[in-house]
């Protein structure tokens, strides 16, 4: 099976979102800490919702970086197959929102979230690389 450029790209795109996403994160939990803030999300979320929220973007630039890093051929099948499992995982997570009333107010949107993730982790499933031609790109 010949290497497609298609795994690299999606490695690529998906690291810069996550990092764009982190840093987002970030950035709202700096905004929550300037005086009088009342945050940037819908629903308040209080100091120990911001702290989590910052320590979620913290992981999300560390693993953006490391899809960019198999993007560029570095580790990209083990990379990959650990994304889709946190891809899987996060799904499960947002499938189990869906099913609690406390929930509810969020509609449709742990669904639709969860199905985007179910299928970025079958594509990374898919387009991975052979074991023989994962190193290098």
């Amino acid at each position: 099976r010949r290497v497609t450029r298609a795994y690299p790209i999606l490695c690529g795109v998906s690291g810069a979102f996550m990092i764009l996403i982190g840093l987002g994160m970030m950035f709202a939990f700096l905004g929550s800490l300037a005086p009088g803030s009342v945050g940037v999300f819908p629903f308040p979320l209080g100091p120990q919702g911001y702290y989590f929220v910052a320590f979620t973007g913290s992981c999300l630039v560390a693993w953006g970086g490391c899809l960019i890093g198999a993007a560029r051929g570095h580790g990209a099948r083990v990379i990959g197959t650990a994304t889709a499992v946190g891809l899987v995982l996060g799904a499960f997570y947002r499938m189990l929102v869906w099913f609690m009333g406390d929930f509810a107010w969020l509609g449709d949107l742990p669904r639709v979230e969860a199905a985007v993730l179910l299928l970025l982790a079958l594509a990374f499933v898919w387009l991975r690389p052979p074991a023989s031609a994962a190193e290098p790109l």
